[in-house]
């Protein structure tokens, strides 16, 4: 008799022998596989009424067999976390969680149209619950079901990670089934509202895919076993009375991260509740870096009671649980690559980015912003949380700031082949000299020609009403210009000397002191841009002069300058009324 059906699960030789006896085995075979006696077995047989269970008895014990030995498996592969859902659709089926309908479902999973049609608000149902543990479990790469696995054991997770590793993508999809599956509350803070809701967005856009089911609720959603998703920015006084599991998304982004930090604890105080904070770096100065190396944690101890903390790639690469209970773990590109992620090109990333940040935005390296002349703590000041401030802007809509002007700057791409990029701001101008600059916009481009990039321009000057472009005309941006010119003829002209640059470096320092400069809290590649521009000595070592990383070779500090062919619109001594139009070509 062979035993490669066996369901070995059940420690009770009596369960087992039941199970066997089901799959047709002979009573011998049975003793003799589980070295019982046969009158052993025919007693189990006549106790149990082994003869007397129907087809739906013996089936759904089978499942359960199946599914515990599964569900006792310490390492599960994709494949059994697939049998698992499998096994659990069949499994209602037989107990009536089904009502043993085969009827045919709807593509997606979900429930059968007519049973989704009596499913109430954000109601997804047993089987739809089912579903929706398939898919998420089925779409993990190896580095996303490390988190996971860290969720059923950590109380706080730590991650900092590499850019566009679909980390936002991954929690939100974490917490709408756990949410469904346990009906416990979810908070989600972010650097800014806006960015926030990104995690109810692909929230949404699983529920749909998966269940063909939208979703109910804008910046807070309500599941019918009572969990609740909310969604706040940094304001703390909108953060006030929430409890439940907290996920603060790129927190090294956030002004005031350890005030803040405190509300969101306070979020998670009950023991059943857990906090998840994940991150690209930024700089070493900012208030996140102590909490992040356990420094936070040791200033609070005697010198004796201090612990050592390694928050090095190496100690972390697989996660590593703290002396503060915090689950660290870095994740760079290289890891998650791996690790099986095949959505990046490592070759194309390192042709956009210059070294130092590609180091930081892919390898998880924390930037020194010492030499920078945007630093850091210079920003903040900058970012707000666009939702709640600005009221009369709205991105959603076909014009979204109306009939009033804005001014555009751009910063053209040095050459399509090289993939330089080129960067774009829609800014929202002060009209007096205690207004802020606002920039409402922004937008990044990649390898494209110079009809392209003006086309692009043109389709901005169709949503918003553009009172001033100013382009920088070096390289490629002579030709952008000319092209802008026929549908914007009071284009204005910039070239780039030593000292021009100087000069609009001073007014964005100045305006930027002053608090005059806003945008949103969410648009770090602005932070970073800025971060990115330095003074340093010449080739010659004889005189100072301004260098960001865009070059030819590599654009991203193009954000920052583009910014500031909006802001030089501005006259040196504030908002006026005056016209301003035609080439400039500006000298100190």
């Amino acid at each position: 008799m062979t035993t490669t059906n066996v369901i070995a699960l059940p420690t009770s030789h009596r369960s087992q022998a039941k199970l066997l006896y089901w799959q047709g085995w002979r009573m011998a075979d049975i003793a003799d596989h589980l070295s019982e006696s046969a009158d052993v077995i025919r007693t189990w047989k006549a106790r149990d009424k082994w003869d007397e269970a129907t087809p739906a008895d013996r089936v759904s014990a089978t499942l359960e067999a199946r599914l515990c030995s599964l569900i006792a498996k310490e390492s599960k592969s994709n494949g059994d976390y697939k049998e698992l859902d499998a096994l659990n659709r069949q499994l209602l089926r037989f107990t009536g969680g089904d009502n043993g309908s085969s009827r045919s479902r709807e593509s997606g999973g979900g429930e059968p149209r007519s049973r989704r049609a009596r499913l109430g608000k954000n109601e997804i149902g047993d089987e739809g619950l089912i579903a929706l543990e398939e898919a998420f479990h089925s779409s993990l790469f190896d580095f996303q079901r490390r988190w996971w696995e860290a969720s059923l054991t950590e109380h706080i997770r730590n991650v900092l990670k590499a850019r566009q590793l679909g980390a936002t993508w991954y929690f939100a999809r974490e917490a709408i089934l756990d949410a469904y599956k346990t009906g416990k509350s979810k908070i989600f803070l972010s650097a800014s509202k806006k960015q926030a809701l990104n995690f109810r967005k692909y929230m949404a856009q699983f529920v749909k895919d998966v269940l063909d089911i939208d979703l109910k609720g804008a910046e807070e959603i309500k599941l019918p076993n009572g969990a609740t998703l909310s969604f706040l920015g940094t304001n703390s006084a909108t953060a006030q009375g929430y409890s439940g599991d907290v996920y603060m998304d790129e927190y090294f982004w956030i002004a005031k991260f350890s005030t803040f930090r405190k509300v969101a604890s306070a979020m998670a105080t009950h023991k059943q509740f857990t906090q998840t904070y994940i991150s690209t770096p930024s700089t070493i100065d900012h208030e996140a870096y102590e909490f992040w190396t356990g420094e936070r944690y040791n200033k609070r101890r005697k010198p004796a009671d201090r612990a050592v903390f390694d928050t090095s790639h190496a100690a972390l690469k697989d996660g590593l649980r703290g002396a503060d209970r915090q689950w660290r773990q870095i994740v760079t590109v290289h890891d998650a690559i791996d690790q099986g992620f095949d959505l990046v090109d490592l070759d194309e990333l390192r042709i956009e980015y210059a070294d130092e940040e590609f180091a930081n935005l892919f390898e998880c390296e924390f930037l020194d912003d010492s030499q920078s002349l945007f630093p850091l703590s210079a920003m903040t000041s900058c970012m707000v949380d666009s939702i709640d401030s600005w009221p009369d802007v709205k991105p959603w809509t076909r014009r979204p700031y109306g009939n009033r002007a804005v001014w555009i700057g751009y910063d053209p791409a040095g050459d399509s082949l090289t993939g330089d990029g080129a960067g774009l701001v829609v800014m929202a101008p002060a009209r007096t000299r205690h207004d802020a600059h606002r920039i409402i916009e922004k937008h990044r481009l990649r390898g494209s020609d110079y009809e392209t990039q003006a086309a692009f321009i043109e389709s901005m000057c169709e949503r918003y009403h553009v009172e001033h472009i100013g382009i920088d005309i070096n390289g490629m941006g002579e030709s952008v210009a000319q092209l802008v010119e026929k549908f914007y003829p009071r284009l204005t002209r910039y070239r780039y000397t030593p000292d021009s640059k100087a000069a609009m470096v001073r007014q964005a320092q100045h305006i930027i002191r002053r608090g005059r400069l806003q945008y949103d809290s969410g648009d770090r590649d602005i932070t970073q841009a800025f971060s990115a521009i330095k003074r340093v000595p010449t080739s010659s070592g004889s005189a100072i002069t301004i260098k960001s990383s865009r070059s030819n070779e590599h654009g991203h500090a193009d954000l920052a300058w583009a910014t500031m062919h909006a802001l030089h619109f501005e006259p040196l001594d504030g908002p006026d009324d005056g016209a301003h139009s035609g080439f400039v070509e500006i000298y100190t």
